[in-house]
C-alpha cells in the first residue's frame, strides 16, 4: 500500500493554500494548513509534517526564521521535532540573495511565485523521494572515507564517530557524491541525480549545498579534502 504523507502548506493567501491543497491532495498527499507563523510552529510542534511548504513573507514569523529554528539544532530558540522536516521555500522574491540565503539556512528547495502547481506538486515529490528512501536504497552498505561514515539506512553521518548534522538534501548529495568517488560531476547533472529534476532547477542550489556540506565535513573549508572543485567543469568526491 503506498504511503500517505502529510505536507504542512504555509502561506498568507487563503488562495494559494486553497490551489495548493487541491494540487496535494488530487496527489494523494494528505494537507495541514497554516496562515501565520505562529500557527505553523505550533503544527510543528503538535504534529510535524513529512514535508513542509513555506512562504517567506508571513505575518508575524517570516518563513526564513521558522526555517532557522529547525535547522540551527545549536541556536537560541531551535525547534526540535522528532523527525528531519524537509522545507520548499515558497517565495515572490526572485533575487538571487533570497534564494540563497533560503537555501544556505537548510532549506531542500525552492519556488518563486507565481508558480505552476503541477511544478510545485513535483519539487513535493522529487524532495521526498530523497527523503523517504525506498526499502532497496536503505539497505545499501554504510560507506567508511578515513575518519568520515556515512549511512544509508539510518541516514547518519559521523567524522570520528561524533554525529554530523546534516539537512535531508545535504546527506543525499554527500551520499551521491560518496557512492562516485573520484567521478566529476558538473551542477547540472547534480541537480538532476540528486535534485531529480534539471528543467526547473537553479545551479545556485548545488552551489550553497556544496558549501554547507564543507563547512560540516571539512576540517579546512576553504581547502576541502573530500569534496573538490574541478574548476570549470564541476566538483568530485575524493577518497
Amino acid at each position: 500500500m503506498k504511503q500517505q504523507y502529510t505536507i504542512l502548506v504555509v502561506d498568507d493567501e487563503p488562495t494559494i493554500r486553497e490551489v495548493v491543497r487541491r494540487y496535494l491532495e488530487r496527489d494523494g498527499y494528505r494537507v495541514q494548513e497554516a496562515a501565520d507563523g505562529d500557527t505553523a510552529l505550533d503544527r510543528l510542534r503538535t504534529q510535524p509534517p513529512d514535508l513542509m511548504v513555506l512562504d517567506i513573507m508571513l505575518p508575524g514569523i517570516d518563513g526564513f526564521s521558522i526555517t532557522r529554528r529547525l535547522r540551527d539544532h545549536d541556536g537560541q530558540g531551535a525547534l526540535m521535532t522528532e523527525h528531519e522536516v524537509p522545507i520548499i521555500i515558497l517565495t515572490a522574491r526572485t533575487g538571487e540573495h533570497d534564494r540563497i540565503q533560503g537555501l544556505e539556512l537548510g532549506a531542500d528547495d525552492y519556488v518563486t511565485k507565481p508558480f505552476s502547481p503541477q511544478e510545485l506538486v513535483a519539487r513535493v515529490k522529487a524532495v521526498l523521494r530523497r527523503t523517504h528512501p525506498a526499502t532497496g536504497q536503505a539497505t545499501e552498505r554504510p560507506l567508511e572515507f578515513d575518519h568520515l561514515r556515512i549511512d544509508p539506512r539510518t541516514r547518519e553521518v559521523t567524522i570520528d564517530r561524533q554525529p554530523v548534522i546534516l539537512t535531508a538534501k545535504e546527506f543525499d548529495l554527500l551520499w551521491f557524491f560518496a557512492g562516485h568517488p573520484r567521478q566529476v560531476f558538473n551542477r547540472e547533472q547534480l541537480l538532476d541525480q540528486v535534485w531529480g529534476y534539471s528543467f526547473y532547477g537553479d545551479p545556485s542550489t548545488v552551489t550553497v549545498h556544496v558549501r554547507r556540506l564543507r563547512e560540516k565535513i571539512e576540517p579546512d573549508p576553504a581547502n576541502p579534502t573530500f569534496i573538490q572543485t574541478v574548476w570549470g567543469v564541476g566538483y568530485k568526491f575524493d577518497a
